[in-house]
């Protein structure tokens, strides 16, 4: 990869020159090609899709469903398979709520997983009796073969730690016993090859992601689902767009993948999230996972021999993606984050990154988190080394 034409393609780097951002577990950076779709969609055709006849509207729907072609074919789904939410946290809540439940179906999940990927669950088990399970990864699959879980709801890759749940035994068990399996792809659709009927997802019956980690806008969000499932799923929302054909006593639902988009969607944010689609392809998945490694490999090579830092998951940077999680005994991790700030212009994540549930059960009050994409260099992963060292000397 060009680092330097890359990262010419982020207006953020012309206006912070020195910013050195590894916050990207949380959001990423926004190439101007995304911008540019948002800002076309105001200035040449801000009108409403799905709905009118004249030229502009018809233009625009068709635009929005070739960014639906496009998200699909990036996860080797079917066109009506995708239907646009805001994030991976509403498209979890449409599955969660849309599912006929019954009192003490069970629900399994890790012991890591996202608050988007937890409390749903919670939700249900209070207003409608189901059981849930937080589980460590390694024992998932025998604890699927015991509970026969109705539903296996699971992060590919923690945004704890950066580590990586093989899913396809998970999938396997789960559809011998019977149950469906939701995986949370936030971590991993940006990161990763991620094709829902090969490798290590094949056959997964539902995804989520969200648009804001992979370059695309905020507010903008997938959920894939088995035709057949989605077709089951009681909507989370009515209304217009979803509606074919109302009375006073009852209404027709749309087909798919309407029927699950209810209310006027961010026609701006979609685009955006298409031309983020073409610029990951472009730079290219496994091209983006090879780098991340890297940075990851110099930043643990560089701080892993220091005693006073913890690093949360592996070792082995390799097996942490691209995210390192570490803290200081005694010392707030918004302290370091603010240091690292005012002393090298390093934007980290710091806190419990929506994952309080680990940190209330292992004790341990919060972390830094440093993630890395394909626009981070080595030389800003050597230069976060150099900073770190000089706030351990501090302690």
């Amino acid at each position: 990869m060009d680092l330097h034409n890359i990262r010419q393609d982020f207006p953020i780097f012309k206006n912070q020159p020195n910013l050195v951002y590894f916050d990207n577990a949380c959001m990423t950076l926004r190439p101007q090609c995304v911008i540019d779709a948002v800002r076309k969609y105001y200035e040449e055709y801000p009108v409403c899709a799905g709905r009118s006849a004249y030229r502009l509207a018809e233009k625009l729907t068709a635009d929005i469903e070739d960014v639906r072609a496009n998200v699909a074919k990036f996860i080797g789904a079917k066109k009506e398979e995708v239907v646009f939410t805001k994030n991976t946290t509403e498209a979890i809540n449409i599955v969660a709520q849309g599912l006929n439940w019954q009192e003490g179906d069970i629900v399994l999940g890790t012991d890591k997983e996202h608050n988007s990927n937890l409390t749903p669950w919670l939700k249900l088990v209070k207003e409608r009796g189901i059981k849930y399970y937080a589980i460590n990864p390694s024992e998932i699959v025998n604890k699927i073969k015991e509970l026969k879980p109705r539903l296996v709801a699971v992060q590919s890759f923690s945004n704890l730690d950066g580590t990586k749940i093989i899913l396809s035994p998970i999938i396997e068990e789960a559809h011998n016993c019977g149950a469906l399996v939701l995986v949370d792809g936030a971590q991993a659709v940006p990161h990763e090859v991620v094709d829902v009927w090969r490798n290590d997802y094949k056959d997964v019956d539902f995804l989520a992601f969200s648009g804001h980690k992979m370059c695309g806008p905020s507010g903008t969000g997938v959920l894939y689902g088995k035709r057949e499932l989605l077709e089951k799923l009681n909507p989370l929302l009515v209304g217009g767009g979803a509606i074919a054909n109302s009375k006073y006593d009852d209404y027709e639902l749309l087909p798919l993948p309407e029927k699950l988009e209810a209310g006027l969607q961010d026609y701006a944010g979609i685009l955006g999230l298409g031309e983020a689609v073409k610029y990951i392809e472009k730079i290219g998945i496994k091209n983006i996972e090879a780098h991340e490694k890297e940075l990851n490999n110099i930043v643990t090579n560089g701080l892993k021999d220091e005693e006073k830092i913890k690093i949360i998951g592996p070792a082995d940077s390799l097996l942490r993606g691209g995210i390192f999680t570490f803290y200081i005994n005694g010392v707030s991790s918004h302290e370091v984050a603010i240091m690292l700030d005012n002393m090298a212009n390093v934007a980290v994540r710091s806190g419990q990154f929506c994952v309080h549930s680990w940190f209330n059960a292992n004790e341990v009050a919060d972390a830094v988190r440093t993630s890395f994409y394909f626009y981070n260099t080595p030389e800003e992963a050597e230069k976060f080394v150099e900073v770190m060292k000089n706030i351990i000397k501090i302690y």
